[in-house]
């Protein structure tokens, strides 16, 4: 049986992020110490792991058949990669950046300036589309240095929190690219590696729906359930089982997290009480 082989970054937090969303899909990997390739045990998958920059290259040769990697890396290498799921975690942006004491914040400053960066392309494209004349000066790494030292007037490099600009002296004005974690494909898999392909999206989107899912149970008057249940968005409709004190019933369903504190007034308005929010380990539709 074919075997699909799956790249992941071989160190740093895209790494973890990405072995635990394997296990949480009830994927067995043994990781041996300093292994570069292994097999799972209990589903048909290989695991590389590569260094992150490399990826992108592997999956358009076919050397892997997929691969968890930063959106942003997939833009920047420009190659043949077919994006099939976001998974959610790893976010960040790529950003223009320059010294705080500059209090323009318009992409117009930059024309004619230099610009320190380790994302070329992607930073060239947005110029022209921007119609910005800039003098790109790449450097593979400590971009946040180089307006300090006199080398760029600004930077283009990768962002989380901010606070790494923070500690140099910088701030963000632009953001060009908005990026997380996704699972990539080579777009000429054979018919047996998309099913099994098919199989793993199956188990990844069941996971990722239980993370950003909780499940609610409240106690409501049994008068009030249409107005609460307006309230609920749910899969398709909540479950509804009766008190033993007369005209309550207790309500069940599922609700996306961030959304319960914005309905958590209207729920006590409507007359829910006892409001209960409950992890969901896996949700299949």
């Amino acid at each position: 049986m074919n075997k699909l082989k799956i790249a992941i970054q071989k160190s740093g937090r895209l790494n973890q992020d990405s072995l635990e969303l394997l296990k949480d899909c009830g994927i067995k990997i043994d990781n041996g110490k300093d292994q570069l390739k292994v097999s799972a045990r209990n589903f048909p998958l290989e695991v590389l792991y590569l260094r992150n920059s490399d990826i992108p290259q592997y999956i358009e040769d076919g050397v892997v058949d997929i691969a968890i990697i930063g959106e942003n890396i997939l833009v920047e290498k420009q190659k043949q990669a077919e994006v099939v799921e976001k998974l959610g975690f790893a976010k960040c942006r790529v950003s223009l950046a320059v010294p705080k004491r500059i209090e323009i914040d318009e992409a117009a400053y930059f024309n004619g300036k230099k610009i320190a960066t380790s994302y070329p392309n992607t930073l060239q494209t947005y110029l022209k589309k921007n119609n910005i004349e800039a003098d790109i000066h790449v450097i593979s790494g400590s971009v946040e240095i180089a307006p300090n030292i006199g080398l760029a007037d600004g930077i283009c490099d990768i962002v989380s929190s901010g606070s790494t600009l923070f500690k140099n002296g910088l701030r963000e004005t632009q953001v060009i690219l908005k990026s997380e974690a996704v699972l990539a494909k080579n777009r000429n898999l054979n018919a047996e590696k998309e099913a099994i392909l098919e199989k793993l999206i199956f188990r990844i989107q069941a996971v990722l729906r239980a993370k950003n899912s909780r499940y609610v149970l409240m106690n409501v008057p049994t008068s009030k359930i249409d107005e609460v249940t307006a309230i609920l968005p749910v899969l398709r409709s909540p479950t509804i089982l009766p008190l033993a004190q007369k005209g309550w019933s207790s309500l069940h369903s599922v609700i996306e997290e961030e959304k319960f504190w914005n309905n958590i007034d209207a729920l006590k308005n409507a007359g829910a009480e006892g409001i209960l929010v409950v992890p969901i380990d896996k949700m299949v539709l």
